[in-house]
């Protein structure tokens, strides 16, 4: 069921001005083909850099301060001593990570006050990219001979490995090589990969995470979603393994941060790392999603949630134990419900449909396209048909099944199993072993057994009841026989009979494997289970889905280069596929419903109007909040009066773009970008000008948070402020542009001291 708040906030809407006539811009862009396809409109919108500058590989340029944090995000650096911004979603594992009942920085924050207390996270890197090259010659080389799409791969995996190994030799960097377009272009990014990265500062969860899952999604916001973290190098300022005697990342480039804030129609450039989308879809892929995959993943998943939601309320523990986990399930279950609402909104079945019927009209009016691309819609259709069945089964193991973390978790264990089977060496079987010893640990210490067993009830019960019988797995078929559909018995029965729902029970197992006795893993009831929904997938839906996708996959690439032939004025950008991307936009507000418009920027006002309301759990703020909040103690970070907290813009974003800077027309910071409106959510498959907006963090807002609230003033002077509009990457300091009407005293002699002292050295220097 959804959540009676989400619809309290379509109702609840804040009046703006008016809404704008001008239409964002929709596309993800290569960076290396900015100065070819964008520079002019770019330019054109109001931006006063060159291509050059936001791309570059012969001098410093936008792209060197940008990271992919952890390969699931995007981070940004906003100091020469290697200070990472992101945001705080994006972080919060590290910080949950470092929680306990007894320092519980979910709910208190964390805050770094000097480097040695900054805490490492092993297994957490940031990336910069070097540099981007088209080798789709080099990849395709010899795979138009290929019989099979399976053959085809094989080629090109081949080249690419040659490729990459060619391109890497002798240094220490990597090489991402991936498919554009279906397979008809291949782009190599040279990357350097940072592994030893600090949390710095997190805030407490009632500001990072404020509105929660209420908000999650939705338009107004007022959530300081970012968090810091700091890249360490090792000697030269190169990749190192963590280490105390590691200094701080001495990037090629930091963005320097606006104190002048946002306006309506401002030009805006995100910059970051995109997960996924699929914009070229056909109707009957997009039927799939709306009509099947997506009720049923949102079902599952409220299903879920409404579970943890009750024990985490309950207990401390579990609380901490799961709060990534929540907040990860709640992200993707309430996007899932605002794409629905989005695609149904835009008739965008029906848009679809229409193309298509373009397309054939144009494929039919020549015999030479005719002979190129057939019947392309008739084997579209006849492919997502094959899919019937398969689609919902996949989403169920995948969702239902999987969603449960002791199958998922015994489902590990195959490998382990199959060595046994097969009578492999002691050693192999050991080496095995110690994999899965080492791995218990950090499973058992997020995990809950009790509450996992009330998830097994429900979701095995949903997968029993949901789907047509012959397209479940025997054993499941056979315990709902066996337990007549009360699959509470059932959990009662795996839940204290399995070694696998504690890490001393795994620890046993493995140690009876490890000496010899290798019946209790095959008798264990938790991995019979996984290891029969598993062997279900395996041999009777994974075939057919990989076949076919197989099938599609030609079919797009086919379509793909129709398309782009069919309407050559139309410039065609690839699907996300978490690869370095600009979008650009500007700041603008919406209408989300007749009648109801919306505001491009939200203010504390907004944060203290929200917390008045004391039934909703997701509106509780700190005290001290409140008290600056009272004082209007906003620093020079507060206009006439009010603090900004987040704003809008007409940037086309998905997942990975999570903790991406806004930059605006002079390649400065004025936001971190977080989370799109949920009206935009189908922009994933389809965007809609008249709705898709990405939200993001002021990052006055952000100062506010680090300097006033948190008291860690020393961060914000690592910092470049600035309050200058000129065009280029301005690297000058707000502390000494301020207007004195800004500074109180105290600061008026605390920036003269430091002129005076930047002075004397400047003169030093030059002499």
């Amino acid at each position: 069921m959804i959540s009676k708040r989400i619809f309290a906030f379509i109702a609840a809407a804040w009046l703006s001005i008016g809404i704008s006539s001008a239409r964002p811009d929709e596309g993800m862009w290569l960076p290396m083909l900015l100065k070819q396809l964008n520079e002019s409109d770019m330019q054109k919108k109001g931006l006063k850099l060159s291509a050059e500058d936001i791309y570059s590989v012969n001098q410093s340029s936008l792209k060197d301060a940008i990271v992919s944090f952890g390969g699931f995000c995007t981070g940004e650096m906003i100091s020469s001593e290697g200070l990472l911004l992101t945001n705080h979603h994006c972080g919060y594992g590290q910080v949950q990570q470092h929680s306990s009942v007894e320092n519980d920085y979910l709910t208190n924050g964390f805050w770094a006050m000097n480097k040695s207390q900054e805490l490492p996270n092993p297994g957490l890197t940031a990336t910069f990219i070097v540099r981007m090259e088209d080798v789709t010659k080099q990849i395709l080389a010899g795979a138009d001979v290929a019989k099979t799409e399976a053959d085809r791969e094989a080629i090109i995996q081949k080249n690419i490995a040659k490729v990459r190994q060619a391109s890497t030799a002798g240094t220490h960097y990597d090489a991402v090589i991936k498919p554009y377009f279906y397979g008809n272009e291949y782009y190599m990014y040279i990357t350097e990969t940072f592994k030893d990265v600090r949390l710095v500062g997190a805030p407490p969860s009632s500001i990072g995470k404020f509105g929660g899952d209420t908000d999650n999604w939705m338009w107004p916001r007022h959530t300081g979603d970012f968090s810091l973290f700091r890249i360490y190098a090792g000697p030269n300022n190169e990749p190192a393994e963590y280490s105390p005697n590691n200094k701080p990342y001495k990037p090629k480039h930091h963005l320097p941060i606006s104190l002048s804030g946002v306006k309506e129609n401002d030009f805006t450039l995100v910059f970051g790392f995109p997960g996924r989308t699929n914009e070229y879809l056909t109707s009957h892929a997009i039927e799939e999603i709306y009509k099947v995959s997506n009720p049923a993943k949102i079902k599952i998943r409220d299903t879920k949630l409404n579970i943890l939601d009750k024990d985490m309320k309950a207990s401390d523990a579990v609380r901490i134990q799961y709060a990534a986990k929540h907040a990860s399930i709640a992200n993707a279950w309430k996007k899932w419900i605002g794409e629905n609402r989005g695609l149904r909104k835009a008739n965008t079945i029906e848009k679809k449909k229409e193309l298509e019927r373009q397309f054939n009209t144009w494929v039919n009016a020549d015999p030479a396209r005719k002979q190129q691309y057939g019947d392309l819609m008739t084997e579209f259709e006849k492919n997502y048909k094959a899919l019937d069945g398969i689609t919902i089964s996949r989403d169920y193991i995948m969702e239902a099944a999987n969603g449960i973390e002791l199958i998922r978790y015994a489902t590990g264990y195959a490998k382990l199993q199959q060595l046994i089977d097969t009578k492999a060496s002691q050693a192999e079987i050991n080496a095995e072993v110690e994999k899965l010893e080492k791995s218990a640990a950090g499973f058992f210490k997020d995990y809950n057994a009790p509450t996992d067993k009330k998830v097994f009830a429900a979701l095995m019960g949903l997968y029993y009841n949901d789907l047509d019988k012959k397209l479940l797995p025997e054993a499941v078929r056979t315990a709902g026989t066996k337990y007549k559909g009360d699959f509470a018995k059932m959990a009662d029965d795996i839940y204290s009979k399995s070694n696998l729902t504690s890490e001393a029970g795994a620890k046993k197992l493995l140690a009876d494997v490890k000496a010899g006795k290798t019946s209790g893993l095959k008798n264990d009831p938790a991995f019979a289970l996984a290891n029969a929904i598993d062997s279900h997938y395996k041999t009777q839906v994974l075939p057919t889905y990989t076949s076919v996708n197989d099938n599609l996959n030609l079919l797009y690439r086919t379509y793909m280069t129709g398309l782009r032939a069919m309407q050559q004025d139309k410039k065609f950008y690839p699907d996300a596929n978490s690869t370095l991307r600009v979008a650009y936009g500007k700041v603008e507000p919406y209408e989300p419903l007749d009648g109801v418009q919306y505001n491009y920027y939200t203010t504390l006002e907004g944060i203290m109007e929200k917390a008045a309301m004391t039934d909703v759990p997701d509106y509780v703020i700190p005290a001290k909040l409140r008290e600056l909040y009272e004082k209007k103690d906003y620093g020079p970070y507060g206009v006439n009066g009010e603090l900004p907290v987040a704003f809008i813009a007409s940037n086309h974003t998905t997942g990975g773009n999570s903790g991406s800077p806004v930059i605006n027309a002079n390649g400065q910071l004025i936001g971190t970008n977080f989370d799109r409106n949920w009206e935009g959510t189908m922009s994933d498959i389809a965007y809609n000008p008249d709705q898709v907006r990405n939200i993001a963090v002021d990052a006055r807002y952000m100062l506010f948070i680090v300097d006033k609230f948190a008291g860690a003033g020393h961060l914000v002077k690592e910092m470049t402020l600035v309050t200058d509009n000129t065009s280029g990457l301005p690297q000058v300091d707000a502390r000494k542009a301020t207007p004195e009407k800004e500074l109180s005293k105290k600061e008026k002699r605390k920036a003269e001291k430091a002129a005076k002292k930047a002075k004397k050295k400047e003169a030093v220097e030059v002499n």
